[in-house]
């Protein structure tokens, strides 16, 4: 990955919906170049998609809780299972397995207060191996979903 890919990267960060057109013309190349290294970003892996960003507050979804998780046991089936069961819960926005503890951080988005109630008591608190889950209300995002910063090499 050169300069010119990294340029790139943090356009497409900045704008996703870019022509490649635009995009050739923001890192200086021609427009065939330029969808070339594109194409070879998103074979690489270094670009992993496209999507929008959405305001969950305008979805009804404004309500946003950090829930550490913490194990009862910490075998791999257990592990396994509890995953693939946090994967099919919808509210959950965003899930990290850590080190240390808690086991878990989970980001979760529901309508209020009595959703996500009923999410912990009825999905949450269920999954397996759930020893202990600690919740906290987010009062406000400071930093979201900041472009990564593109280093140079």
């Amino acid at each position: 990955m050169d300069a010119t890919d990294r340029k790139i990267l943090a356009e497409l960060q900045a704008a996703g919906r870019l022509t490649v057109t635009e995009l050739a013309q923001r890192v200086s190349l021609s427009v065939a170049p330029c969808h070339r290294r594109l194409r070879e970003l998103e074979r690489s892996g270094a670009i992993r998609g496209y999507r929008a960003v959405i305001d969950p507050a305008a979805i009804g979804l404004g309500f946003e809780v950090l829930v550490h998780v913490t194990m009862e046991r910490e075998d791999a089936a257990t592990i396994a299972s509890f995953e693939r069961s946090l994967a099919e819960v919808p509210e959950i926005h965003h899930a990290e397995r850590l080190f240390g503890d808690p086991d878990y951080l989970i980001r979760v988005a529901t309508a209020d207060l009595a959703a996500y109630q009923a999410l912990r008591d009825e999905k949450l608190a269920t999954l397996p191996g759930v020893q202990r889950l600690t919740s906290t209300i987010v009062m406000k995002r400071v930093v979201d979903n900041r472009p990564f910063p593109v280093p140079a090499p």
